[in-house]
């Protein structure tokens, strides 16, 4: 643990210095300044695969190092998201716990992600990686809601089955915003993107579409006007067991949920 602290110290002052121009307002890739406490919560959501800090560098228990700032702050929003770092990833705080409402221009919490990292834990869909670690997991099974293909790493599938389970058990008016799902694996990239899809790595969920709104569906998608017809009761079971839910960004898509645990607060203090 001292030696995790000392690692965190050093990689924020690194961070600080490299990076020290202010972030203007419509330019990103600044460091938050409680980037230590985030690249904590990072570490420790994902055990399996990371082994900790060195510096500048995020270090994977095979033994790859990921450089965890490109040294940029300048980027434009759609660099933001198809060329980030690491601690681009934590631009925006997601507001875990918080009544649904509409978010400022740009704050998409957990759409910014590091490609090289996803694939190192979840596999390169490509090459085949990513389906050789899925498995069904029942949906609802209360509510016969049938199966989804989901991955096991990180322990995906058993925080997705507990979410299922629990879901299964709220008040029959709230069932039809999640059955039919809507898919799970999906080999591809973001729409409209050159940046995998959370759905690429089989670990995330799209709930029922006749219920759903998405920014790309908007009359005027280059200023989308936020709308939501999921309940919170929903999104909280969700966000309890390390899921993100599409619906708190700018660039909505409120029947997409994604397993996230470093952006929530579980993950975020320590054990």
């Amino acid at each position: 643990m001292m030696a995790m602290l000392r690692a965190l110290a050093v990689t924020a002052a690194i961070l600080a210095t490299a990076l020290a121009p202010a972030r203007a307002q419509n330019s990103y890739g600044a460091p938050p300044a409680d980037i230590a406490q985030r690249l904590a919560a990072l570490v420790r959501a994902y055990p399996d695969f990371i082994a900790g800090l060195d510096g500048e560098f995020l270090v994977l228990r095979n033994g790859t190092r990921l450089k965890i700032s490109d040294g940029r702050t300048d980027k434009s929003f759609d660099e933001l998201l198809e060329k980030p770092d690491i601690d681009d990833m934590f631009y925006a705080a997601y507001p875990a716990g918080a009544a649904p409402h509409p978010p400022a221009k740009n704050f998409d919490p957990g759409r910014v992600r590091f490609e090289p990292l996803f694939v190192a834990m979840y596999g390169d869909c490509h090459k085949g990686e990513v389906t050789r670690r899925m498995r069904a997991v029942e949906w609802l099974p209360r509510h016969q809601g049938g199966k989804v293909m989901i991955t096991t790493a990180n322990g995906v599938d058993k925080a997705l089955d507990a979410v299922s389970r629990e879901l299964d058990q709220l008040p029959e008016g709230l069932i039809k915003y999640l059955k039919p799902t809507a898919g799970t694996y999906n080999c591809r990239a973001i729409a409209g993107s050159t940046a995998r899809s959370m759905h690429a790595y089989a670990a995330s969920i799209d709930v029922n579409t006749a219920f759903s709104d998405y920014w790309r569906w908007a009359p005027h998608p280059a200023e989308p006007a936020w709308k939501n017809r999921i309940p919170a009761e929903i999104v909280r079971v969700f966000e309890k067991h390390g899921f993100i839910w599409g619906g708190a960004w700018y660039h909505y898509d409120t029947m997409h949920f994604e397993y996230r645990p470093e952006l929530l607060p579980t993950a975020a203090e320590p054990r």
